[in-house]
């Protein structure tokens, strides 16, 4: 009886030390933030927010994007797959394929249905455009697809290119209010998100409105509310607290009016603490992953830019919900078993008035008036406008015309490389040829080659010259090569993570390759698999 006691002792010791990953996986994503935000908003955090995972993780504090253009899409692509967009090939949130002869978006797909209280559009969406398997995928297959994988975001794009193509369930975050998904993932939503939905989580927010979380004095990082700078919300008269959200949301019909607020973050806390508890995720020894991407900043930023109360205010919330999240993570995973990542999908640049009125010699270039300037210089040299499609920093010529009119496409390219080259705001202009050709030597060249899909991109990628933008002039926008569009936080944090923090610059793509060795799976099938040593290697020691 002693005998078989200690033996299934032994077994069990056994067993517990073979226990080589995490209960459940957490990957959070905070779009469009820059690392200076951890720094600048510091003194009003709370302990236990961000502040909580920079004190008692490891920080990289010099974690950057090593291509262009530095989007979304892209950039919740590149950091699943340890990949970047030339390989996994969501190279914009759309861009113009000649295969159809119009723009695409990164996650279409018209042969599935939206699932849930949503419109056609909505909810026609799946992975399918993702080349490369994620690392949420890699999960899945070495758990013989018993290890959940679930993702989350107000945007569809931030739900569905993390969870990958093996996902159990995607959500996202319809302008009716509720979170949807599609058939690519199942033929009717789990009870306890139709529950969830038809409690209507949201209105709450709506009712109450946005005003200031804390006093007035406490926002002296930021410009003076209704500065020249900010947009409007959704139709207000000014970019002044406090906003009357109820009345917006009468007015236009469109429970997505919290996607500008800090109360699109709360919402998705809400729903993915939600998640946790009705899909039992983390409640065995097989590793689950749920990824949570919080897109409210990026609408904040876009509309009303990096300087602005609004956007500050929006990070001392999402502060509190992140303090409040981890909380929840600790009772219901247990505080030693659950692993944590958060990074940024891209971080933004300043806002280009803004720096112009302080002498900088700099511009915002809408991109239509770009196009225009290259139709019009096509015409005058080639009589005819041979410019097919312009976007995402692509210009992609008329090859059809070009052939019927007997023109030669590579003086086409070289007389447009020229005359773009002569535009104040155009730092490098790269033909395809060039792009494919790369040797590595060229700083700029490396970022467009690291994004460039020769399948979808275009004839000519240009880089515009640092602070120069193509966007409105209020708000912001980000897409470049330049560190305030790449620099953006990485702080790993929980299940076999010490504290630490590394000062050496390292690639968004080496997140997910050291998360498949830290939990010992697969590297995704893309990945250069260059990986963050500093926290593998739990005996080196905590500075780097």
């Amino acid at each position: 009886m002693k005998k078989s006691i200690v033996l299934l002792a032994l077994f069990v010791i056994a067993n517990l030390s073979a226990q080589q990953r995490p209960k459940l996986v957490v990957g959070i994503v905070v779009d469009q933030m820059k690392m200076e935000y951890l720094y600048r908003f510091s003194d009003d955090f709370s302990p236990n927010g961000f502040k909580r995972l920079m004190n008692n993780g490891y920080v990289f504090q010099n974690m950057h994007y090593n291509y262009m253009p530095t989007y979304t899409a892209p950039g919740h692509a590149s950091i699943y797959t340890g990949t970047t967009p030339s390989t996994h090939g969501i190279v914009g949130n759309e861009w113009f394929s000649r295969e159809l002869g119009k723009e695409m978006y990164c996650t279409d797909d018209a042969g599935v249905k939206t699932v849930g209280d949503g419109t056609v559009e909505e909810g026609a969406m799946s992975p399918k455009n993702l080349q490369s398997t994620t690392i949420t995928d890699e999960v899945r297959m070495a758990t013989n697809f018993q290890g959940k994988v679930i993702g989350m975001s107000l945007k569809d794009r931030g739900a569905i290119l993390p969870a990958g193509h093996f996902a159990n369930w995607a959500f996202w975050y319809s302008k009716t209010g509720a979170f949807i998904s599609s058939t690519f993932y199942g033929e009717k939503l789990p009870e306890w998100v139709t529950q969830f939905n038809n409690e209507k989580h949201y209105m709450p927010y709506i009712n109450k409105g946005w005003n200031l979380y804390k006093p007035a004095a406490t926002y002296n990082e930021s410009l003076a509310d209704n500065n020249p700078y900010e947009g409007k919300l959704y139709g207000s008269a000014a970019p002044v607290f406090p906003y009357d959200l109820k009345t917006m949301y009468e007015k236009n019909n469109d429970a997505g009016i919290i996607r500008a607020t800090p109360y699109g973050n709360d919402l998705l806390a809400e729903f993915a603490m939600k998640a946790i508890e009705k899909e039992e995720l983390g409640k065995d020894n097989i590793t689950d992953f749920l990824t949570v991407s919080f897109s409210s900043t990026d609408y904040v930023g876009h509309l009303l830019g990096p300087r602005s109360m609004e956007l500050q205010d929006t990070y001392l919330r999402l502060d509190q919900t992140i303090a409040d999240f981890l909380t929840y993570l600790d009772k219901s995973v247990g505080k030693d078993n659950y692993l944590l990542f958060l990074t940024a999908d891209h971080a933004g640049a300043e806002n280009v008035i803004y720096l112009k009125d302080r002498k900088y010699n700099v511009d915002n270039y809408p991109s239509k008036d770009v196009k225009k300037s290259l139709q019009d210089f096509s015409i005058k040299t080639f009589g005819v406008d041979v410019v097919l499609n312009y976007s995402n920093f692509n210009l992609y010529f008329n090859k059809q015309i070009i052939n019927d009119k007997g023109l030669e496409l590579m003086k086409i390219k070289q007389a447009f490389k020229e005359f773009l080259i002569s535009q104040p705001q155009v730092k490098r202009v790269y033909t395809e040829e060039e792009i494919l050709a790369n040797s590595g030597n060229d700083y700029y060249l490396n970022f467009v080659a690291k994004g460039y899909d020769v399948t979808q991109d275009g004839d000519i990628v240009i880089v515009d010259k640092p602070g120069d933008i193509e966007y409105s002039t209020t708000g912001t926008s980000h897409g470049t090569p330049y560190s305030y569009d790449t620099h953006v936080p990485a702080i790993f944090f929980g299940w076999h993570i010490k504290k630490g923090e590394s000062y050496n610059k390292k690639a968004i793509t080496e997140i997910a390759p050291t998360i498949a060795q830290k939990i010992k799976v697969t590297f995704p099938n893309g990945t250069e698999a260059k990986v963050l040593e500093e926290i593998l290697d739990e005996k080196k020691d905590e500075k780097k």
